[in-house]
């Protein structure tokens, strides 16, 4: 086996130290949670909003290292943001340091 990346190796201490455990019924367990997968994907409603040049820019170069088209980073974000999985950027590359 090659190098371990960072993540890898602390996926590897996390399963050492016990912090994964087996999910009973897992065939239950993955249906329920494609159904909110779904749920969660289903864009059912359409909205207006008008953005300065300037952001819509930003997010669309974003968008593109992403690999995604922009209306779906922008959907993503608020969708993190209302969930409350919201994580600045800068925060999060403080946090990996």
């Amino acid at each position: 086996m090659g190098k371990l990346t960072q993540a890898e190796r602390e996926l590897r201490a996390a399963v050492e130290r016990g912090e994964w455990r087996s999910v009973k019924d897992l065939e239950k367990q993955r249906a329920r949670y494609q159904v909110y997968a779904q749920a969660t994907l289903r864009k059912d409603r359409r909205i207006n909003i008008r953005l300065s040049q300037k952001d819509l820019e930003a997010l669309q170069t974003l968008a593109v290292e992403e690999g995604i088209p922009y209306q779906t980073l922008i959907a993503s974000i608020l969708h993190k943001y209302v969930s409350g999985r919201f994580v600045e950027r800068n925060r999060l590359a403080m946090s990996r340091r």
